[in-house]
């Protein structure tokens, strides 16, 4: 049986990347079946109501995995987060961030091997605001549950175990916030108890940025809330190349998101030079979670030594091919590897 996967391309560049990333996954010999839903501005185009069709949720819930590119949020105005939404809605609660060297990046780092857990429901992104227009001030509330730090911080262990990893830093900023993350910090060091054989450790959130930029191949698995997440996410996306070569997973216990976490850079849409390596690392991500654990190899090797022999880059990583042919070369190194290996 195949495996039926939602496929949501998104907007500006998100149906080039996304097209790339299903011709190296279909190179793998995985039998998939793709279920095209729109979303955004696309799908508001097409005549939906709101900019997360129930369409497309009601998709997720039949495949329980979807691929999605890119989706434009308005700034300032307009609709909310299709992301945010997909993920509350959904109860995505383990964003997935890993960030490895890809040698043939120049970057002041190599040897970079970490995964960052952010916890992706609750917190300070949980929408609680209010406005009082008489005083002009505005307040948001983080909220931090126990059984939301549980969760996450569990993930984050049953991961490490389950791949090897051997240690794992909670990140926190239990010095000043004393209730709200001195809560996911004692949840965490509790939970690290049922785990002997991995080492476990603590970091501030101001100093772990420091760290992440001076020693960031002493750190693993590190695991955080959801504000800290985001920023800590973006900041070691920076250590091996930016966004556009760094995948992303949204897991919940019932369904999962696999997603380029960059923009959608409406200003090159359609040119064809879009960099297609962050869907294509997501792609990785979702196979293994599919258990396609022989797929997921090739495509990483593929992407490996795409990178290290330089032939075959887009224009941002210094190289003159378009998101079709750098797609195509991936794909051809994907079936050499899985010939090799028959």
């Amino acid at each position: 049986m195949p495996h039926r996967i939602t496929l949501i391309p998104g907007d500006g560049i998100g149906p080039e990347v996304t097209a790339a990333a299903v011709r190296v996954v279909e190179a793998t010999g995985v039998s998939v079946e793709w279920v095209r839903q729109e979303a955004g501005m696309v799908a508001m185009e097409q005549g939906s109501e709101a900019p997360l069709p129930d369409a497309l949720l009601e998709s997720i819930r039949s495949t329980r995995v979807a691929l999605k590119g890119p989706i434009t949020t308005p700034v300032g105005k307009g609709f909310k987060s299709v992301n945010v939404a997909l993920r509350q809605k959904l109860d995505l609660y383990a964003n997935v961030r890993p960030a490895r060297t890809l040698h043939g990046i120049k970057t002041p780092f190599q040897n970079v091997n970490l995964t960052l857990f952010r916890e992706n429901t609750e917190g300070l992104y949980s929408g609680i605001e209010t406005y009082d227009e008489r005083l002009d001030i505005a307040d948001a509330t983080a909220r931090v549950t126990k059984a939301g730090s549980e969760r996450i911080v569990r993930f984050c262990f049953e991961y490490a175990r389950k791949n090897g990893h051997r240690r794992v830093t909670l990140v926190h900023k239990a010095n000043i916030l004393k209730i709200t993350s001195g809560l996911f910090l004692r949840v965490g060091q509790e939970i690290a108890k049922d785990y002997p054989e991995i080492e476990c450790e603590d970091r501030i959130v101001d100093n772990m940025c420091m760290q992440l930029v001076m020693y960031p191949e002493r750190y693993d698995c590190i695991v955080t809330t959801n504000l800290f997440g985001d920023i800590l996410s973006d900041l070691a996306a920076g250590l091996v190349g930016g966004l556009g070569v760094v995948g992303g997973a949204n897991i919940g216990d019932e369904y999962a998101v696999f997603e380029a976490v960059h923009g959608s850079a409406p200003d090159i849409a359609g040119k064809g030079i879009a960099n297609p390596t962050a869907v294509i690392q997501s792609a990785e991500l979702m196979l293994r979670h599919l258990h396609e654990d022989r797929a997921a190899d090739a495509v990483r090797g593929a992407l490996e030594a795409t990178f290290e022999q330089g032939k075959t880059l887009t224009g941002d990583l210094g190289g003159s091919a378009g998101t079709r042919e750098f797609a195509d070369a991936v794909a051809d190194k994907v079936t050499s590897i899985l010939n090799d290996r028959a």
